[in-house]
């Protein structure tokens, strides 16, 4: 493949890849590595800024400082997931072991991107169990976590459909937090078991953004300041948002102290 050639495609097939990787909720750091290790697989140095709406990347061949590509693209806004990052940074070994081409390693991607997510409605189950463990965790009875069971799966029910109809991302989780709270807060009027505020406390717990406060972390600590600051700040405002939610909830209902 001509030098020009091989570069242009690397270029967009690195874009792509980073953008589908850092969609993925992956840390700055580990996007760099993988990145750079694909690149010098082929015989260039990658320099990159990452930002949290979009990465510019300029590629440099080792042979000829004067071949060279910068690009722009926007990142993607997907979900969290842990095994699409797992497969796409075993994928960055790939031209390191195999020596493959380019066009294998496009084909590789294609497939690993198509892999397919648990369903909505397996989300839903899961997350509902998972925040009812939530409660469980700050000593909710067993009234509690069947109430934060219900107020999740009608949050995060709200949060789904809200997302569909393309709703503004802050006011998604304002208004996710303001359905769960307002579904748990049934057990505080209705005095549900012996724990009624344990399960208004943590019926708003899934839509804390953990994954990415600890990214914000991981990016302050490996120097990139500015992902940190915006993933960090991004943070403070869905909180913000969550409280908003509960707020609301607590205001209309009279609750006076979780």
């Amino acid at each position: 493949m001509p030098h020009t050639d091989q570069i242009q495609a690397l270029s967009e097939f690195l874009l792509e890849y980073a953008t589908t990787l850092m969609g993925a909720g992956v840390h700055t750091n580990r996007a760099v590595r993988n990145i750079s290790r694909i690149a010098a697989a082929y015989g260039y140095a990658a320099d990159m800024t990452i930002f949290q709406r979009n990465i510019t990347m300029s590629l440099i061949s080792t042979d000829d400082e004067n071949l060279r590509r910068t690009s722009v693209r926007k990142l993607k806004p997907l979900a969290f997931n842990l095994n699409l990052i797992q497969q796409l940074s075993e994928l960055s070994w790939l031209p390191v072991d195999n020596n493959v081409s380019i066009e294998e390693m496009e084909r590789a991607f294609r497939s690993i991107a198509a892999t397919k997510r648990f369903s909505p409605w397996t989300d839903l189950l899961l997350v509902s169990v998972g925040n009812a463990a939530f409660c469980r965790l700050f000593n909710g009875d067993i009234w509690a976590m069947l109430t934060v069971f219900g107020a999740t799966l009608l949050g995060f029910l709200a949060k789904q459909q809200f997302s569909r109809l393309k709703f503004n991302p802050l006011g998604v989780v304002i208004l996710s937090a303001f359905t769960a709270s307002m579904a748990a807060a049934c057990a505080v009027i209705f005095q549900f078991g012996e724990t009624p505020q344990i399960a208004l406390a943590t019926s708003v717990l899934f839509l804390v953004p953990g994954v990415q406060m600890i990214n914000s972390i991981m990016d302050l600590m490996h120097g990139h300041i500015l992902m940190g600051i915006s993933r960090g700040v991004h943070s403070i405002m869905i909180i913000t948002c969550i409280t908003i939610g509960l707020s609301a909830t607590m205001l209309i209902l009279g609750v006076n102290s979780l």
